[in-house]
């Protein structure tokens, strides 16, 4: 109700619960913990609607209210998760590779990045893409794993064909 969106969930895919995000946000804090000096606070940060087909093939979305102090001062911080993301793959020796870029979705301008992730054999073991914009006083961010084009094009078309009002 925030942001005045609707997504539908795909046929085959399940809500995770809260108790399941609560359980993987605090590894992620973890994780970042290692690289990131200072504590990592999520206290204002909402899971809206997080779903899963299986551990590889999940979307999350979540916002967090957020003011601008200053021209750019959004980008810049985006800029600098985008290192601390990279940072925290390479703390725990996964190899990655990641590109930025723009992207449109229902008229709103996202940042997007994009990681690919690759296992110990090094095969590609999962794609990551990050969307995030700022909409409405929040910093709106959407996270798609997958693992294989079948799921990638699903749960992209869940977001591309999500409503805004």
């Amino acid at each position: 109700k925030e942001l005045g969106w609707t997504i539908t969930i795909p046929e085959g895919y399940k809500l995770i619960s809260k108790a399941k995000i609560e359980v993987n946000d605090q590894k992620g804090k973890e994780a970042i913990n290692k690289v990131y000096e200072g504590e990592v606070n999520t206290d204002s940060l909402k899971h809206l609607v997080s779903f899963q087909k299986n551990q590889l093939n999940i979307f999350d979305s979540t916002i967090e209210p957020y003011v601008e102090k200053y021209p750019g001062e959004y980008e810049s911080n985006n800029q600098a998760l985008k290192k601390l993301l990279f940072d925290t793959y390479n703390n725990q020796k996964i190899k990655i590779d990641t590109l930025s870029g723009k992207e449109v979705v229902q008229g709103l301008d996202f940042n997007a990045f994009y990681i690919k992730v690759y296992g110990p054999s090094g095969a590609v073991l999962m794609h990551q893409v990050m969307y995030s914009t700022l909409l409405k006083g929040y910093d709106f961010g959407v996270n798609i794993n997958y693992n294989n084009e079948e799921d990638k094009k699903i749960l992209m078309a869940a977001f591309k064909n999500s409503k805004f009002k």
